[in-house]
Order: C-alpha cells, then sequence, then structure tokens
C-alpha cells in the first residue's frame, strides 16, 4: 500500500470523526493521533474529507510529473470525465488548452478507456456467461474485495480500469509516451504505483494549483461531440447507461461504501444470481469522489454537467484482444487477532461497562458498539480513553469526589447569578438541607449578591476576603473566580468561625489581663507613695530630735 494519504500530526487532536466515518475502521488511534492502518485502508478517501483541521494530505505528485514534462519525453494526460463537474462551461478543448501550456504534448478523455472497459464487460456476460460479475473500475471497491471479501473474487471483473486501458491505448498510439491520469480519486495513486501502467496520478486539487502556481486561467469552452456516450462513466449508474443490457441479466448500480459492503455481503450469502453490478467506492461515483467532495460537493448539479456533456454514441476507439485487458485480483491479508469472550468482558469493565445496560454504544469513540470498540482495543487500533461517556462519568466522579471530600464551601454560579452547584461544606455553613432546595434560584435567597455582582461586572477575582454571614453567624473567608471560558462564577468559602471566636476569645483574655496589671500597678504605685510619704514624715521628725538633742548637749 502506498503513502498515498499522510497524517500532519499538529492537526490531529482526539477528534475520532475520520475513525466514525472510516466505513472498514481502518485508522488506529495512538498517542491522541489518528494513524491509517495501509494493509486494512481502501482508500475511499472519507477520512480526507470529513477531518476538520485539515489533518489529512494527499500525497502531490506534481515534482514528479514536472520531471517528466523537463525530460523532453511526450507527456500525455488522461482526463477523468469526473472534470466537466470540476471545472464549470470547461469543455475539453479548454483544458487541453489550458494543460498544454503547462508542458503536456496532449490531452485526452479518460472515457475513452471507460469505452474499452465497457465492451469488454459487455463480452464476458455474452460469451462467457457469469453468474455475476462486479465492476472493477474503482480501485476503492477492488480493495474492499480484496481486504475483507476474498470469497468474492471470482466475481470480480478481471478487466482493467479505465485509466489502465487508455494508458495502454495512448502508448500504442504515441510510443514511449508518458501517461498521467488527472481525476478526483485517491485510489488512483495507489492503482498506478502498485500495477505500474500509469505513470503518475495528480489530483484536480493538485491540477488547480498547479494552474495558479502559473497563472494561468481556463477559458469558457464547451464543446459538442455526439460519440462520447462514455462520459457517462463517473455518475452513479453511469456504466450501465452505456451498456448493451444483456438478456437474462439484472444490472445494478450501488454506489457508497457501506452500500458495497452490503451487497458483498449478500453475494456471500448466495442471495444474488445473474447479475452485473456497478460498484462505486464515493456516493454518486466518482463526481462524488473526495476532493470533489471537500472542495466541490454539487451532486444534482454535477450529474446535470455529465449528461449534458455525454453524447449518445461511443468513442471511436480500437478494441484490444480480451488478452490485453485481463488484472488479476489477489486476496490481501490482514488478519489480526480477535479476543475471546472474556477478554473482550475484561476490556469493557475496564470502561467502565459492567453491565450491558452500561454499553450505551452511542459511537463518539468512532465505534458503532462498544464491543467493537474493545476488540479494537484488544487489535491495540483504539485506546480506553477514547470513551467520552467513560471519561465523562470519571471527570464527573473524580469532581464529585473532590466536591464532596473538600472541606472548604463550594457554590458555582451562572452569569443571572443562580446557584448551578453547591457542595455539602457550602450547605453546612448555610444550614441548608438538600442542594435540591436552592438550585436553579437566585443567589440572593442565601447570600449577600454584592461581591458577586462586583466580580461580575469588573471581571476582577477576590481572595480570601473576610465576611461575616449575619444570617448564619458565621465567618467566612471568601474567594470569588469568574470563568470566562463558561460564563460561571465560583464561590470558595472557609468556615473561619472558630478561629474568629478563639481569637476574640484570646483578645478578651489578653484585654483582661491588662486591666488587672494596670489595676496591680497603680495599686503598687500608691503603696510606694503612701510608704515613701511616711518614711519623709519619720526622717523629718528625727531630724528635728537630734538638732534639738544636739542643741541641748552644746548649751552644757
Amino acid at each position: 500500500m502506498s503513502s498515498c494519504l499522510t497524517l500532519k500530526k499538529s492537526n490531529c487532536k482526539n477528534c475520532y470523526k475520520c475513525i466514525r466515518h472510516c466505513p472498514v475502521k481502518s485508522i488506529r488511534f495512538s498517542g491522541n493521533q489518528a494513524h491509517i492502518i495501509g494493509n486494512e485502508c481502501i482508500l475511499c478517501g472519507q477520512c480526507f474529507v470529513v477531518c476538520p483541521q485539515n489533518a489529512k494530505e494527499i500525497t502531490s505528485e506534481r515534482e514528479k510529473v514536472k520531471v517528466f514534462i523537463q525530460s523532453g519525453e511526450p507527456v500525455y494526460v488522461s482526463l477523468a470525465p469526473s472534470f466537466i463537474a470540476n471545472y464549470e462551461g470547461i469543455g475539453i478543448n479548454g483544458m487541453t488548452e489550458a494543460l498544454k501550456k503547462l508542458g503536456f504534448s496532449g490531452v485526452e478523455e479518460t472515457a475513452v478507456g471507460a469505452k474499452i472497459v465497457k465492451t469488454e464487460y459487455e463480452r464476458i456476460l455474452r460469451e462467457e456467461g457469469r453468474d455475476i460479475l462486479i465492476s472493477s473500475c474503482c480501485h476503492s471497491v477492488n480493495l474492499l474485495v480484496q481486504k475483507f471479501f476474498p470469497n468474492e473474487l471470482e466475481f470480480l471483473a478481471d478487466v482493467l480500469s479505465p485509466m489502465q486501458a487508455h494508458a495502454i491505448s495512448i502508448r500504442q498510439r504515441v510510443p514511449g509516451a508518458k501517461v498521467v491520469f488527472i481525476g478526483p480519486c485517491v485510489a488512483k495513486k495507489d492503482e498506478a504505483e502498485y500495477y505500474g501502467i500509469t505513470d503518475a496520478v495528480l489530483t484536480f486539487e493538485e491540477l488547480a494549483e498547479w494552474f495558479n502556481d502559473e497563472g494561468i486561467t481556463l477559458s469558457p469552452d464547451m464543446d459538442s461531440t455526439e460519440k462520447s456516450l462514455t462520459r457517462f462513466f463517473p455518475t452513479a449508474g453511469g456504466i450501465l447507461k452505456t451498456m448493451a443490457q444483456e438478456k437474462g441479466y439484472t444490472f445494478l448500480s450501488v454506489d457508497g461504501v457501506e452500500n458495497c459492503i452490503a451487497a458483498l455481503k449478500d453475494i456471500e450469502s448466495g442471495k444474488i444470481h445473474k447479475c452485473f453490478i456497478e460498484m462505486s467506492a464515493c456516493a454518486g461515483s466518482c463526481v462524488g469522489g473526495p476532493v470533489m467532495e471537500k472542495y466541490h460537493r454539487a451532486p444534482v448539479k454535477d450529474y446535470a454537467a455529465v449528461a449534458r456533456y455525454a453524447g449518445k454514441e461511443d468513442f471511436e476507439v480500437e478494441q484490444p484482444e480480451p488478452g490485453a485487458l485481463r488484472k488479476n485480483f489477489i486476496a490481501i491479508e490482514h488478519k489480526l487477532a480477535y479476543p475471546s469472550e472474556f477478554e473482550i468482558s475484561d476490556i469493557l469493565r475496564k470502561m467502565g461497562k459492567n453491565k450491558p445496560e452500561d454499553e450505551l454504544n452511542c459511537g463518539s469513540c468512532g465505534y458503532d458498539t462498544c464491543r467493537e470498540k474493545a476488540v479494537a482495543i484488544f487489535q491495540g487500533k483504539a485506546e480506553i480513553s477514547m470513551c467520552l461517556p467513560y471519561l465523562k462519568e470519571k471527570a464527573e466522579s473524580f469532581s464529585d469526589c473532590i466536591s464532596k471530600n473538600t472541606p472548604n464551601g463550594l457554590i458555582v454560579l451562572n452569569d443571572k447569578l443562580e446557584v448551578q452547584q453547591i457542595n455539602a461544606s457550602a450547605r453546612k455553613i448555610m444550614n441548608i438541607r438538600s442542594a435540591s432546595d436552592v438550585l436553579g434560584d437566585s443567589v440572593v435567597r442565601i447570600l449577600d449578591p454584592e461581591i458577586f455582582m462586583r466580580v461580575l461586572k469588573t471581571k476582577r477575582n477576590t481572595r480570601n476576603e473576610k465576611v461575616y454571614l449575619a444570617e448564619y453567624k458565621k465567618y467566612v473567608e471568601q474567594t470569588v473566580i469568574y470563568d470566562d471560558a463558561y460564563h460561571l462564577l465560583v464561590c470558595i468559602m472557609r468556615d473561619i468561625t472558630d478561629e474568629e471566636n478563639e481569637r476574640e476569645h484570646k483578645e478578651n483574655i489578653s484585654r483582661q489581663t491588662i486591666e488587672v496589671a494596670d489595676k496591680v500597678v497603680d495599686k503598687q504605685m500608691r503603696i510606694v507613695q503612701e510608704i515613701a510619704s511616711l518614711l519623709g514624715e519619720t526622717a523629718a521628725e528625727t531630724k528635728i530630735a537630734l538638732t534639738k538633742l544636739k542643741e541641748s548637749i552644746s548649751d552644757e
């Protein structure tokens, strides 16, 4: 399998959209990114079409084609008939003029090869009388049968595709020519690389970029010719419109991979006989190809454009011998181990699916059922984390656990100041019996809304603001945060009532202690003063007595 589709890793993150739309689930999810499984991929291009990040890109062969042109060898274009739907108002003459400006030697419609192929289909039904014949024009359908329905390979028409038949026809007429197919298909790149008949493949997107780089503008030029019946090939039922209806056969058209799978299962079960089945992987056939669908999806308009451009008679082209148109298809093995019932159940339990009713089968992971997802996990194609309900439940459980067990009160309000969530700690602070009593109510019912209105208006958070809730006789340390992304207010409350009461108690004790100390000091000062006063009086009296005694002694 060639690397026609590649991944731009930087753009691919946890989306699963490609897995949801991949009809054969050939995508492995690892490291938060989707990887294409080459040996399972049928190159239908749906992952390229639906990727919202444009993480899938088609490998370009523009430089390869430029080298062909620069080599001097004749380089011819085999132009898919769906071009008329992609380039409005531009016929083959206008396309030829523009393509020759790029350096191509000649331009022909792949519808020429389609005429060769449909003629061979008619011969097989007429001469070989096969029970069931499935058209092999679509390489994605061929890969689908080769990889997933190998028992039905015998019903796949062993005939070259129109692209291949046309390339051979060009080389017969222009010896040594290089042939470049241009169309809306990714799978044709792989077909060209694997079988080696076509030298290179460009998509309409690559061609448009090339025109733009060279400053080439397409000139409206609608030609008309009756000998162009196989221009119908790129439409659903287009092959049938060009074929002679062999008597005894039922002619059916099936488009879209899911419908092709259903038809192949019917064939597998033996329910279908004597049928020619035109199968196209793309809805609407080639005009609904991945490049067309992504950039130019207008199914009714596109069909009408093809129908107006197609003639009523066949192209005139020499029909090769049947042997020159043979194409052998072989089964492509891609078997993966399949888990036992016990292993599936074990994986389901790890995803939180303990009971059958837990298996939601929501498809958010990309798989239709939880069991399919479990099988993919076992095969290494998926991860448990891809289950979004499981992750949501796990995240909610984790969040609920934190909310339930935190000692802090938590209140979540919307931008209308209505209570969206309240935890047990917050209910305890405000003596609220049950969360349902306040959920959906305005916060004014339980708290002063002033702080919330201020934060909502200014978008400035408040942190660790001490508030007294008089109604509840509680002190709280309050933080209010505004979440701009979700337009929510989150209030975190820490009950500090005991701390405040303890602080006030200590302050009272300190105040009382200071008052007692002040009284003791005052009393001690008074005593000291009284003692000092008494000591002063005694000293004076003593002095007087001694003076008198001294004077009496002196008189003698």
